[in-house]
């Protein structure tokens, strides 16, 4: 058992104690520097260290840190809802701030239940979800959620909200080629509301960019305008779950924004706050408000530390920094260096099958043949193998799912902070380059 009380990942593992962290770079007790290429789970956005942000948390921390938000409001939680609506623009404009993307994702689906209640229509609370996708760990948000890995100890308990294929274009679910498929996936959408029945469907929820359960997958152009006309059709709520991909991580605010889709309600998480404080947002068009303010005048949802002055303090000072130092764009640019980078290093390798992204959001599959895309066999734990190289040489990756029922494949995201310089990409390369030789050396690759 661990020498100390805390429950770990893996209870018996052993982990690097961290001392502090700089900009893209973490370090141990023991002075070993790991460059952060996942900015953690796709979150530390801006690295690691930034005096502004840690100036801000001090400054709400001496006014006040807590307060409950059913009995007062406060100056940073009311700032950071206005910078969102500004920086978001168009129609999604109001907040509903709580702790993590999970809590997010579950709040966005209670939204769009009470939603179709407050208009007389309460049948309407089912959700449609895609397979190979990820919406959080609560039982509501796993049960949207098409990650069968993580849904198998709780089957039981969840509902049977995937019902369509993602637009996994490496290994098409439906057996078509790319480009010439008409985009038939985005039409599953269509096929599964008649079959459930659009008055029994309160929304459709997808990842703009699939992350952990996917490495990355990034849709077809006009894919998600179809998804997004199907819902208009049939009178159905649009939920972009953005806590992977919001503010900024694939060169946009928001993702969607690629594909020139408005979802009805978005969910923010993780690179909102940069890691810096725990802090999530569902954020809803007037469309979605209005019958809540016209009815109950009350979101049934919240939670002990929801709009919390000091996380709300943070984010805002995070979004500032974002803004005032392009962010966003720097993140697009930086991002084709990345994908560049990632693409030639893959062909040096006959293990990657693929490397795909948007931003600096990106995907690399591992396959036994590249030809076959066959994938390794579930017993060699080759995601974790990667990983556990990646640490040895000082890189931190994140694991994924891949595969064509999501199970049998193995991949990694590799999403280094918005903040990371070109100097850090080259050496980013470098330490992947020599994990993934180390890895083709243990595992016999020749």
């Amino acid at each position: 058992m661990n020498s100390t009380s805390l429950i770990k990942p893996v209870l018996n593992g052993v982990y690097p104690v961290i001392s502090h962290g700089k900009g893209v770079f973490l370090y141990d007790k023991d002075g070993k520097d790991y460059l952060d290429a996942s900015s953690g789970a796709v979150t530390a956005n801006i690295g690691h260290g930034v005096e502004e942000i840690n100036q801000a948390m001090l400054e709400q921390a001496e006014k006040v840190s807590f307060v409950y938000r059913s009995q007062f409001t406060s100056d940073a939680a009311e700032k950071l809802a206005d910078k969102l609506a500004l920086l978001i623009k168009g129609k999604l404009q109001w907040s509903f701030f709580v702790n993590s993307g999970s809590e997010a994702t579950e709040t966005a689906l209670k939204i769009a239940i009470q939603y179709w209640q407050e208009k007389g229509q309460p049948r309407k609370n089912r959700i449609i979800s895609r397979w190979m996708s990820y919406h959080g760990i609560t039982l509501g948000a796993l049960s949207m959620s098409g990650h069968p890995l993580r849904r198998e100890r709780f089957t039981s308990l969840l509902e049977s909200y995937p019902s369509i294929p993602a637009p996994y274009c490496y290994r098409c679910p439906l057996q078509l080629e790319p480009g010439t498929c008409g985009l038939a996936c985005a039409n599953e959408l269509e096929v599964s509301i008649l079959r459930i029945g659009a008055d029994n469907i309160a929304a459709f929820i997808a990842e703009p960019v699939i992350g952990a359960a996917g490495a990355a997958i990034v849709p077809p152009d006009g894919y998600f305008q179809k998804l997004k006309q199907i819902c208009e059709k049939y009178d159905i709520l649009f939920i972009a779950d953005e806590v992977m991909t919001g503010m900024g991580r694939t060169g946009k605010v928001l993702a969607s924004e690629h594909w020139g889709v408005e979802p009805d309600i978005v969910t923010l998480g993780k690179g909102m706050s940069g890691g810096y404080s725990p802090i999530a947002a569902a954020i809803v068009t007037e469309k979605v408000l209005e019958p809540i303010m016209n009815g109950s005048k009350s979101i049934m949802g919240g939670h002990t530390f929801s709009a919390n002055p000091l996380s709300c303090a943070v984010s805002l000072a995070v979004l500032d920094y974002l803004d005032t130092n392009d962010m966003v764009e720097k993140a697009e640019k930086s991002g084709k260096i990345l994908g560049e980078l990632l693409s030639k290093i893959g062909e040096e390798f006959s293990f990657i099958g693929d490397v795909r992204g948007k931003g600096m959001l990106y995907g690399i599959e591992f396959v036994m043949d590249k030809k076959t895309k066959k994938p390794f066999p579930i017993q060699m734990d080759v995601t974790n193998k990667i990983i556990k190289q990646g640490m040895e040489h000082g890189l931190i990756v994140y694991p994924a799912a891949a595969g064509e029922e999501g199970i049998t494949g193995a991949a990694v995201i590799i999403a280094p902070p918005l903040t990371i310089r070109p100097a850090e990409l080259i050496e980013l390369g470098h330490r992947w380059r020599k994990t993934l030789q180390a890895f083709k050396d243990t595992a016999g690759l020749g």
